[in-house]
């Protein structure tokens, strides 16, 4: 794509921001119900693009294929999305706190946009739907450039979502699809300094890598997830066995599913073997370490890569221990700082995993499933940041804001 295109793009997006940062939250509310409506109603088209997507991946493996596939329930599921988030609190004009200085100013802190919001994203067509709902209700421009795997389909979605906003006279310019899918065409976002105030890239490490090192316009970091569940010296049986099969098997393909298991010693004789044989039923192939394989002896042996790897497959790598700061500190080495977890019914050495454990979100018996902003109760989410800087752990509406100073005075003068 043309530089001087993407400029144009980004010039509209800002005359966008411009006029939802003025919108009042019962029109952005109202506007979000159409939208949602407008993706049911463009439903044939929509899939039909997907259809064509779905004909032309042939070359994507089966968890790719996942995330690429749209139904009419998934479709409904966006839809849903839309209009839960529209009965999310609108953030924009909150003041967090307001106080009095010694000369008298009543100083307050308001929520504002951050303006045009840039999404880089791979094949997920759900991302076009969940990323324009929550920009549009915290008053934020999005600009979106998918995969070319998605293209069709993103191109349907994000059509019909922008007849919604000029049925209504508003600015449709507020949701821009970039569609050319060249890596020219991204790395040209990505220096669209003065257009893009933050830059969000959704996909592969190898993605959001290249974007974090590349880019000139703000980054916030989202991640790569190499999750693992830690079985502890005091874990329950039956409840390893079911969290560790949720969080592997339930969606294999996305980033909060957990990619390694980590056993400690004193019960890996007894439950590696039973906790292998779950993971077997649903097709899980298996890499251990010396150890873990001496115990289940026909898993694949592990190498160094394996301890980094996200798979988003059914394949899962296996760590014996023999402490739980054994485990901690292997998870801290290799984690992508996303989403890990202990099962334990030890309350100590569950807080000193909370405490030790370097990650956006921290699970005491539960599944790294859980690490979404719908489930985290924020409607559809923006991603999941695994930096510290601005925003961690799943972004929702509140995530999408800046903030500002807002003065009043009374004639005061510094002396």
């Amino acid at each position: 794509m043309e530089a001087n295109k993407l400029t144009v793009l980004g010039k509209q997006a800002q005359t966008a921001a411009s006029q939802l940062a003025q919108l009042a939250t019962a029109k952005k509310n109202e506007l979000l119900e159409a939208m949602a409506t407008s993706l049911i109603a463009h439903q044939t088209e929509i899939l039909a693009a997907n259809a064509r997507d779905l004909a032309e991946a042939t070359q994507l493996k089966q968890s790719f294929i996942d995330r690429l596939t749209l139904t009419a329930d998934r479709l409904a599921d966006m839809a849903a999305g839309m209009r839960q988030v529209a009965h999310l609190d609108d953030p924009i004009g909150n003041v967090d706190k307001m106080w009095r200085n010694e000369a008298g100013l009543l100083i307050g802190k308001q929520r504002v946009p951050l303006g045009v919001i840039g999404i880089i994203f791979e094949a997920r067509p759900n991302v076009t739907a969940d990323a324009a709902a929550l920009c549009f209700k915290s008053g934020n421009a999005v600009m979106l450039r998918g995969g070319k795997e998605a293209i069709q389909t993103n191109i349907a979605v994000s059509n019909a979502l922008r007849s919604a906003l000029e049925e209504q006279q508003v600015d449709a310019n507020a949701i821009q699809m970039v569609t050319d899918t060249t890596h020219e065409s991204a790395n040209e976002m990505m220096q669209l300094v003065g257009y893009i105030n933050v830059l969000i890239p959704r996909g592969s490490q190898r993605l959001i890598q290249h974007v974090v090192e590349t880019a000139k316009v703000p980054v916030i970091e989202t991640g790569a997830g190499n999750c693992h569940i830690y079985v502890d010296s005091d874990a329950d049986l039956q409840m390893a066995i079911d969290i560790t099969v949720n969080a592997k098997v339930q969606r294999p393909s996305v980033c909060n599913s957990a990619e390694k298991l980590v056993i400690h010693s004193a019960v890996a004789q007894n439950y590696l073997p039973k906790i292998a044989a779950a993971l077997a039923e649903k097709d899980v192939q298996l890499r251990g370490d010396d150890r873990a394989c001496s115990i289940v002896p026909n898993m694949i042996k592990a190498d160094e890569e394996d301890w980094s790897t996200e798979y988003n497959d059914l394949i899962m790598a296996v760590k014996v221990v023999d402490s739980e700061d054994e485990a901690i500190a292997h998870i801290n080495r290799y984690n992508t700082k996303h989403s890990e977890a202990i099962i334990t019914n030890n309350y100590q050495n569950g807080q000193t995993f909370l405490q030790q454990i370097d990650a956006a979100c921290v699970y005491i018996n539960a599944s790294t499933r859980f690490t979404d902003g719908f489930e985290f109760g924020f409607g559809a989410e923006i991603g999941i940041s695994t930096q510290k800087l601005h925003a961690r752990g799943p972004m929702g509406l509140n995530e999408l804001t800046s903030i500002k100073y807002i003065i009043y005075g009374n004639g005061q003068v510094r002396k």
